[in-house]
């Protein structure tokens, strides 16, 4: 393995590099914010007006989703869309990120000392 590949091994097991994200999840989630932060810096809006955009954006992905998943051709992975509850899983998802502290940025933090 070289030293520009994207995977380290540490005891014999590949792992993800440092700015690598290490789940389907992490790598959506890391798309989604450099995408609003692009598109922030390239056409600036005022902070209200970009994320009421960002949720009609969701809302959008949310029924493109769920039409791929009506009728016998729909998608065959199980879900079931339930507009109902399904907002309330997302409102929830919401509420918990605005709960949550931010996580460090190495960018934002305070040097310490030399290396």
């Amino acid at each position: 393995m070289s030293g520009g590949d994207a995977a380290r091994t540490v005891a014999g097991q590949a792992r993800p590099a440092c700015a690598e994200s290490a789940s389907p999840e992490g790598h959506l989630d890391e798309a989604l914010r450099r995408a609003f932060w692009q598109s922030l810096n390239r056409a600036p809006l005022p902070a209200m007006s970009a994320l009421e955009v960002a949720a009609r954006v969701v809302g959008a992905l949310y029924r493109q989703v769920a039409q791929a998943h009506e009728g016998p051709n729909g998608c065959r992975c199980g879900w079931e869309p339930d507009p109902d509850c399904d907002l309330i899983v997302l409102e929830a998802h919401l509420a918990a990120a605005l709960m949550q502290p931010p996580e460090p940025d190495l960018a934002h933090m305070a040097v310490l000392g030399r290396a």
